[in-house]
């Protein structure tokens, strides 16, 4: 792979900002623009899996280490981080990207569409960087590029963070950011500040949005098991009915978040996704299985939910004379932007795209396993508009849509933000 001079060619892209100003890097980021279309574009279209992204991996450290970066590499299965020491000293900032596509079958147009396949829970499927993660290798391979020019000047280090398994590692496996921080991420080398960035449909290209304090929902999948006694339906009173039973969970456990917990606090979300039980009409079974998810805003309550919730399917199954086994596995924690970072870094975001484009978001229900890095140390977690401008937000497919779609003048954004991030942060330290 050929990394381009980035002080010697200057590329013809321009950079998408709405403020006046740019920021100091303006000249870096001018050449190193096309490059980073250019990997967005191999990289979408090579995607791979959750914990299989050992191409992608080998990609980016073969970029770093041309910079001439301390890499290392097979951390949680194909993590890759390296460091770059400034000429100066000073505080240790990191800059996280994730690295791995969704098995999803692509449906836009595009010469670099991706055309890969691969197994997902036994099944054949599409694989696609349907959440825009392909954005986020190659905005902070660019972050990299940039940095490396001003290391003499840089008053600090900084971390290059890229993550395998943001969409979950596969079933019976350990990753994401979870795995990085056990495996000693934090402990070999902790950041004063960790920032990071996720492409959005939901805002426009030039426009960021941010949000003090819990800003993405926490994430908790269960699964309850209703057991009850199978009987022929004409005769119900033979047997113990776990349908009835399930459906009366369902309802009861509604008054969790309506009713139990304080809405005044932080909102939160407990919603069923599907029920199985049962293959006749005229046959009651032996019982049905419940799936679900509940999200959250607060640590606290996330936790008392999830104890209403196994308490509550156990009683209501008890007065049925069937058994409720609730199972829940832990996803992710709340994702919550420092409030002092998050005010310290305002103004460069400002600097960045203008005050008119850097947007305060209402509450994310979706979540982020960069929730477990902004636990360790302060983090600040932003939004990054993909759609035109020319185009209604209403007409955007989503995050995880096959049809999802980036426009590559954002990437200009999004590498600037890095960078400044980074550099201002020092300045302030």
């Amino acid at each position: 792979m050929r990394i381009l001079p980035v002080l010697a060619t200057c590329l013809s892209l321009p950079l998408s900002f709405a403020g006046s100003a740019k920021p100091d890097t303006s000249i870096e980021l001018d050449a190193i623009n096309q490059q980073v279309i250019e990997w967005r574009r191999h990289l979408h279209q090579y995607p791979e899996l959750s914990n299989r992204e050992f191409k992608t991996a080998k990609y980016i450290a073969e970029h770093l280490q041309e910079l001439g970066l301390e890499v290392e590499t097979g951390i949680a299965h194909t993590g890759v981080v390296a460091k770059l020491v400034g000429g100066k000293p000073g505080p240790l900032v990191a800059l996280r990207a994730d690295m791995d596509a969704l098995p999803v079958t692509e449906q836009v147009d595009l010469p670099f569409a991706s055309k890969q396949t691969a197994q997902y829970r036994g099944q054949e499927v599409g694989v696609m960087h349907a959440c825009g993660h392909d954005t986020h290798v190659a905005m902070l391979m660019g972050a990299a590029a940039v940095l490396k020019q001003q290391q003499a000047q840089l008053a600090g280090s900084v971390l290059f963070v890229f993550q395998p398994a943001e969409e979950g590692a596969p079933d019976g496996e350990e990753g994401g950011a979870e795995l990085m921080l056990k495996e000693g991420l934090f402990t070999k080398q902790k950041p004063e500040a960790i920032f990071g960035l996720h492409s959005t449909s939901h805002l426009k290209v030039g426009q960021i949005g941010y949000r003090s304090g819990p800003m993405m929902a926490s994430e908790d999948s269960f699964a309850i098991t209703v057991k009850g006694k199978q009987t022929h339906g004409s005769r119900p009173w033979n047997g113990v009915d776990p349908i009835v039973t399930a459906a009366q969970i369902i309802m009861s456990t509604q008054t969790i978040a309506s009713r139990q917990v304080d809405v005044t606090k932080a909102p939160s979300v407990l919603s069923f996704g599907a029920i199985n039980g049962g293959i006749r009409s005229n046959i009651i079974p032996n019982e049905v299985e419940l799936i679900g998810t509940i999200r959250s805003f607060d640590q606290a309550m996330r936790a008392d939910i999830k104890t209403r919730l196994q308490s509550t399917a156990s009683l209501v199954a008890q007065s049925a004379g069937a058994e409720a086994v609730t199972h829940i596995d832990a996803g992710y924690p709340v994702t919550i932007n420092n409030p002092e970072l998050t005010k310290m870094m305002r103004p460069t975001l400002e600097k960045v795209v203008g005050k008119d484009n850097l947007i305060e978001l209402d509450l994310i229900t979706g979540a982020e396993d960069f929730s477990y890095y902004a636990l360790q140390t302060p983090g600040l977690f932003l939004m990054l508009g993909v759609t035109p401008k020319d185009k209604p937000l209403s007409e955007a497919a989503s995050n995880h849509s096959p049809n999802f779609y980036v426009d590559e003048s954002a990437l200009a954004v999004g590498v600037s933000t890095l960078t400044s991030l980074v550099t201002d942060y020092m300045k302030k330290h």
